[in-house]
């Protein structure tokens, strides 16, 4: 198995920023280890629940996922904002590919919560052998969340969530959740480290809201996983020249 794997979750709220976007493409075209990109899209799925007539619902940050709500998905992850990205990278030089959790069966999953979030899943399994081989041929895999469900239809999967499996699936050696803050945030301090004993005592004193609350517990599962360093914080992860705050099983 390839060594020195990093899987990184790029935020959704920040795929539409093109600014943001060319930064996080010179970046990566400055790597020189093995490179996993999962990526979101939430701000754009949103947009187009209402272009279709559906008004979002969220529970404890993750997305209530109707049918209705379900194409939106897949058309947004799986559609636009993965192609955006595997040919943002390809302009900078980059051989990615674009793929989903879907194709190949890379990730299988289940309905979350017994189902009360409707079409919203967790991870059972992930098949390592397809990033493994697109790795070892010089590609950078661009990772849609959707996710294969139980009886072959797509599930709706946390972006943080199909992450933190995938990291756990590659044996990476980091994992870095990315987005446009420097990392967890105490008032306006950035916080050094967490442990993740202490993730679910953050969450309860609303120092980790919103988002960051299933980013803390993504980033505690692939701690626990075994991954030796995963940190939460800006674009300047990927380029070593940015600490944000370190997630220790």
């Amino acid at each position: 198995m390839l060594s020195g794997i990093t899987v990184a979750k790029i935020g959704g709220n920040e795929i539409d920023d093109a600014r943001w976007l060319d930064r996080l493409a010179r970046a990566v075209a400055m790597r020189a280890t093995p490179l996993i990109l999962v990526h979101g899209g939430g701000r754009e799925v949103s947009e187009l629940q209402r272009t279709l007539g559906a008004e979002p619902e969220w529970r404890d940050g993750l997305r209530v996922t109707t049918p209705e709500a379900l194409r939106a998905v897949s058309m947004v992850l799986s559609g636009l904002v993965n192609k955006r990205l595997a040919a943002l990278l390809l302009g900078a030089g980059v051989e990615a590919v674009g793929i989903s959790g879907e194709d190949g069966a890379l990730l299988v999953a289940e309905p979350a919560r017994g189902g009360e979030l409707g079409l919203t899943g967790e991870i059972r399994t992930v098949k390592p052998q397809l990033l493994l081989s697109l790795l070892e041929s010089g590609y950078v895999p661009v990772v849609s969340p959707v996710s294969r469900g139980p009886q072959g239809g797509p599930l709706n999967v946390n972006a943080d969530d199909a992450a933190a499996a995938v990291a756990a699936g590659v044996a990476a050696a980091r994992f870095l959740l990315v987005s446009n803050i420097p990392g967890v945030l105490d008032g306006e301090a950035v916080l050094a480290q967490v442990d993740a004993e202490a993730v679910e005592e953050l969450i309860a004193s609303g120092i980790a809201s919103g988002g960051m609350a299933p980013k803390l517990r993504a980033a505690a599962r692939a701690a626990a996983a075994g991954v030796a360093d995963v940190r939460i914080g800006g674009l300047e992860l990927l380029t070593g020249e940015g600490a944000g705050t370190r997630v220790t099983a």
